[in-house]
């Protein structure tokens, strides 16, 4: 079993930063892709971005692109979001998400392809 806990949510205004960490316990995750999703009220729940074990491999919605960065430490089994730029648009839950089974070099971004998820974190841009 996999716990993850997202921390780093919170208010800030649009233009603002937030940096959201992860942290892992219990079966190992290094082995695997993680990613954070989002799902904003009324909304489906998307991916934001996603990294590969290697840490070659990452990907970023197109609505995030050049504003936020996806990184891992495999050795301490976190990742960490760094948002920059942030737009009203941006307000959710965001949600951590570990695919312990993904090959070493794969960054899955659809739900169904993570195992394990966290309970989320909040997320509000004010405008």
């Amino acid at each position: 079993q996999v716990q993850l806990v997202e921390s780093g949510g919170g208010l800030v205004q649009a233009g603002g930063s937030l940096r959201l960490s992860c942290a892992a316990s219990g079966r190992t995750v290094t082995n695997g892709a993680m990613g954070w999703f989002r799902q904003a009220p009324g909304k489906e729940r998307e991916c934001v971005a996603a990294i590969s074990w290697s840490a070659d491999n990452t990907y970023s919605a197109e609505s995030v692109k050049g504003r936020f960065t996806i990184s891992r430490d495999n050795a301490k089994n976190t990742v960490t979001l760094q948002m920059n730029s942030l737009r009203p648009e941006d307000t959710a839950v965001y949600y951590c998400a570990a695919d312990p089974g993904a090959k070493n070099w794969y960054a899955g971004h659809f739900e169904y392809e993570y195992d394990y998820w966290g309970q989320g974190t909040q997320v509000t841009v004010s405008s």
